[in-house]
């Protein structure tokens, strides 16, 4: 401030000296115009930086605690960009503490925007989702990352070693629980055969399945109670990929998986059916007789299996449609309204 006081006296000076008072006296409201505006610019400035980490601080602190790890979802739509169309339009779905859900549907259809949304990893463009009875957005990143873990189909192994690796979201687990947890989800032999947990680990050389492995004990050993395996066990092959999906599902929490295969959605307690023009959501016997798709995919996959004739599925594809925009509750037996 001083220093722009000091610029006007010595403009002051120079249009005194060269006898310009009249242009002087007109310039003068100008420049303290200037130095009010600079003032006030770095003032703000200031004031801005002392306040934003309290202010971020205070949010954290404050921030709503998630009270379990159930989820709710009401009218929830999400679209990439204000003028495509809904991936997901108006979907309402209650996924209880300790089910186990699959979600299945054609590529492309939105299941893995519905895993990212569901961990928060997204926003919706309408209606909400809560998770542990809180608005998923207002959880702290911290809060979220200790209540639920995605696994993507590309599995994440850095180098380092393999004990590193295993316990990234568990830093503090025991050998004891990592080699349970190995075992748990069918990995013990290939954490022998790389050397043991101080081996280190090179991620260009492990296959795509074997990766797999290492993010599955990953979660496993994570705290979180809502685990989402987006396509996580699509290279391991059905005896691997069952013997891990039993284990989430024998561990204390939810698991939502989104099935690669048809025999991931016969091992849930309810399937979630995505297939552009509805939703429907029920177990697998009652999905069956509900959706065409499901019974399409069970055919394909189960040749010779007895597969009721399921009701008609419209032919114009749409963006997702609740069926009769009924509510999605775990309670609801085995007509998953």
């Amino acid at each position: 401030m001083l220093r722009y006081v000091k610029i006007l006296l010595v403009v002051l000076a120079a249009i005194a000296s060269a006898g310009l008072a009249i242009v002087g006296f007109l310039l003068v409201p100008t420049l303290l115009r200037l130095i009010h505006f600079r003032f006030d610019v770095t003032l703000g400035r200031l004031l801005s930086a002392s306040r934003s980490p309290r202010a971020a601080r205070v949010a954290r602190q404050h921030a709503p605690a998630a009270s379990g790890y159930g989820l709710e979802l009401r009218d929830v739509t999400f679209r990439y960009g204000p003028h495509a169309e809904p991936v997901l339009r108006e979907l309402d779905l209650s996924v209880a503490p300790g089910e186990h859900l699959a979600i299945v549907g054609p590529s492309g259809i939105g299941k893995s925007t519905l895993a990212n949304l569901l961990c928060g990893s997204l926003a919706p463009d309408a209606g909400y989702i809560q998770l542990g009875g809180v608005p998923v957005g207002d959880l702290a990143p911290k809060q979220r990352a200790a209540i639920r873990t995605l696994i993507p189909q590309e599995a994440y192994v850095f180098t380092g070693t393999v004990r590193d690796n295993l316990t990234y979201l568990a830093p503090n687990a025991h050998p004891a629980e990592i080699h349970l947890a190995a075992h748990a989800v069918g990995a013990a032999e290939l954490i022998a055969r790389l050397g043991g947990l101080p081996a280190v680990l090179d991620p260009d050389a492990l296959s795509a399945g074997e990766r797999q492995l290492i993010a599955l004990v990953r979660a496993y050993l994570s705290p979180a109670r809502l685990v989402v395996l987006d396509e996580a066990t699509s290279n391991l092959d059905p005896a691997t990929e069952r013997r891990a999906e039993e284990a989430f599902a024998d561990r204390d929490g939810t698991l939502i998986v989104i099935a690669h295969r048809i025999t991931s959605a016969a091992r849930a307690g309810r399937v979630l059916v995505l297939d552009g023009a509805s939703a429907v959501v029920g177990h697998h016997e009652t999905v069956l007789k509900r959706s065409a798709l499901y019974a399409e995919l069970v055919r394909y996959w189960q040749p010779g299996s007895p597969v009721p004739d399921p009701a008609p599925v419209p032919r114009r594809r749409t963006a997702l449609v609740p069926v009769n925009r009924r509510r999605f509750a775990p309670s609801d037996g085995s007509r998953g309204e």
